[in-house]
């Protein structure tokens, strides 16, 4: 395994599509992967995430479009042929073999002989830190351990890309976070093209370089996990990344990028970016539970909206409180830094919420 030494390569979609009877699984899909980036497919369940990765791995076999590695298309290659290491869910390791057997076979299959296998299994071991355990059977292992090796054999021929099939979804909470953070530094580590399926948010936001979001076999939206949060395309986008309230009224008044919406007969300060809206127009607006702030008689800005309600959900989260208040505005969520910010309000509690005029993001279908 020779760390960041080998050239990255660069992975494109054009126009993909696959059918199954009357459901478009992949749909007109066009994406482009960089070399060395690390890219998450993130969706709900059905959305053709899973069957984008197939097609590129060769399991899957398109009904038109190209898959092509390094701008040649590669779409009639077998998968034994393209060069891409896999990591499934499920792990997939022969459990009658060692664990240095098991990281061995894509090179033993290749005809590579036992002197560089054993140097480049033990060095990828390494890597994952698994060197100590390399003359135990898989059942041996914990389901961390496991997917270490399942990653290991994915990485020990040296791939174009690697592609991973939700493989941390079948751990727990703890060891999924601390896999997360031990894939990005092996990532960086190694240079190599990662393309990730996940529908769980926080590890695609916690991940990935980009995401691309997916829904009904379309993209809906590519972009850093800060471009995909803070600048939605749609409400869709809005609310699959994220927790948020949504807010729909009326446009009253308008002075360039800043309007009052009124909603339920209360009026809200809105500051947004283009496209300006008219009077009259009817909008949606979505409001992150990060931006909304218990109001303590101190207000940061005039403009600030403030709006009195009560507490009808409240949930300690370690770091922070997360309320759900009922408003004139309807049930809008906070997500409040649980120190320094005064005592936790119980439900039923009257309270007061704040937030500044551009910290509501502009929605639409």
């Amino acid at each position: 395994m020779r760390e960041a030494s080998v050239r990255p390569h660069t992975l494109a979609l054009r126009n993909l599509s696959k059918r199954y009877g009357g459901v478009s699984a992949i749909d007109q899909v066009t994406l482009d992967v960089g070399p060395g980036e690390f890219l998450s497919l993130l969706g709900p369940s059905g959305s053709g995430k899973t069957s984008i990765l197939m097609a590129i791995a060769g399991f899957v076999q398109a009904d038109a479009g190209d898959i092509l590695l390094d701008g040649v298309r590669i779409n009639e290659l077998p998968p034994e042929k393209r060069n891409f290491g896999v990591v499934f869910q499920g792990y997939a390791l022969f459990p009658h073999m060692t664990v240095h057997a098991n990281v061995g076979y894509p090179l033993s299959v290749r005809g590579v002989s036992r002197t560089q296998i054993d140097e480049r299994v033990m060095r990828v071991l390494d890597l994952v830190q698994l060197g100590p355990f390399a003359d135990r059977l898989p059942r041996q292992l914990s389901g961390g351990q496991q997917q270490r090796v399942a990653l290991a054999r994915a990485l020990v021929f040296e791939p174009a890309v690697v592609l991973l099939d939700e493989p941390l979804s079948s751990l727990d909470k703890k060891l999924r976070a601390e896999l997360q953070i031990e894939l990005r530094i092996l990532h960086a580590r190694l240079g190599t093209t990662f393309v990730l399926v996940t529908h769980d948010q926080e590890e695609a936001m916690a991940m990935s370089e980009r995401i691309a979001i997916l829904r009904a076999g379309r993209i809906v939206q590519v972009g850093s996990p800060a471009e995909l949060y803070d600048r939605p395309a749609n409400r869709f986008v809005a609310e699959f990344l994220g927790r948020t309230t949504f807010l729909e009224g009326i446009v009253e008044a308008c002075n360039g990028m800043r309007f009052t919406l009124k909603i339920n007969q209360t009026a809200i300060e809105v500051i947004a970016p283009a496209p300006t809206p008219r009077t009259g127009e009817r909008l949606a607006l979505a409001l992150r539970p990060e931006r909304v702030g218990v109001a303590n008689g101190t207000q940061t800005d005039p403009q600030w909206n403030r709006i009195a309600g009560k507490v009808i959900s409240a949930a300690f989260m370690g770091m922070q409180h997360l309320y759900v208040v009922d408003t004139p505005l309807g049930s809008i969520t906070a997500l409040i830094p649980s120190f320094g910010r005064g005592i936790p309000q119980p439900v039923g509690s009257p309270i007061t919420i704040e937030w500044a005029p551009d910290a509501a993001i502009l929605v639409y279908d």
